[in-house]
């Protein structure tokens, strides 16, 4: 049964003393449930993206580049989840502990392209979508580089900056791209946004918990990080992804301008 929560190692004046990875002996990797819950959810991500693409032929033209984003999403983040359970894109951070960076790799391409399809979905203006995107990749940058970060102090300091960088993140999916939608005067669409930017800001808002309590800290497991990080990852893109397209919540507005000649 693999261990999902580490115990301290060496207790120095009230402190868990971490160890540089030059000076491991051995590295706390991942278990059986946390690389079965890796193949679960590349399973899932894989199923979504091909559904997409393949869907993506079918739709309207005007809602295939929900689908076509929706199948990059869930095709990247299944390369990350496929290098993850096949040993690849990791290294060894402070404590000894093993730290998949593909992740970081995977974030800092898929989370600007959920960015993209909700700032599409609000018809909100290209420039303040890039800032946002912008933003999404410093924060995931900042992540990283406290993950490997060999000083505690750097650590934390680079978490912080990357929660003051996430927080433009939240004021614009919670705030201005609804702002946007709501003065497009489309109850459909408006209500399609409210609950995916829900469902995003939420779960967005679970990951620093987990980098806290794993590479943080070091509380959890290496297979207890990657259970949570594979149920938010599904959610935030395989749920995310079938939310977008439901078809109600555009209909609508493409449907205006016909029904003004009929």
């Amino acid at each position: 049964c693999p261990r999902l929560f580490k115990t301290k190692m060496v207790q120095d004046d009230g402190a868990v003393a971490r160890l540089l990875p030059a000076d491991c002996l051995a590295i706390e990797e991942i278990g059986a449930a946390g690389a079965i819950f890796d193949v679960m959810a590349w399973l899932a991500l894989v199923i979504t993206a091909l559904f997409m693409a393949f869907k993506a032929q079918q739709v309207e033209e005007w809602m295939r580049k929900y689908y076509y984003l929706n199948a990059y999403i869930c095709g990247v983040a299944s390369f990350s989840y496929f290098a993850m359970f096949s040993g690849m894109g990791w290294e060894t951070i402070m404590g000894c502990r093993q730290f998949f960076y593909i992740r970081f790799i995977e974030w800092g391409v898929t989370t600007p392209l959920i960015i993209l399809s909700l700032g599409l979905l609000a018809s909100e203006d290209p420039v303040v979508i890039a800032a946002v995107m912008g933003s999404d990749v410093a924060m995931v940058v900042a992540g990283y580089l406290g993950s490997v970060a060999l000083v505690p102090t750097v650590k934390w300091l680079w978490f912080v900056i990357s929660l003051i960088v996430f927080a433009p993140v939240v004021y614009a999916l919670v705030r201005v791209f609804r702002q946007t939608v709501i003065h497009k005067d489309d109850v459909d669409r408006i209500d399609l946004y409210g609950k995916v930017s829900l469902l995003v800001v939420i779960t967005w808002s679970l990951y620093p918990f987990v980098w806290i309590l794993s590479v943080g800290t070091g509380t959890m497991g290496i297979s207890a990080e990657s259970i949570c990080y594979s149920v938010l990852d599904v959610v935030t893109k395989c749920v995310f992804s079938f939310m977008m397209v439901n078809v109600s919540g555009y209909e609508s507005q493409e449907l205006e301008p016909q029904r003004e000649f009929v």
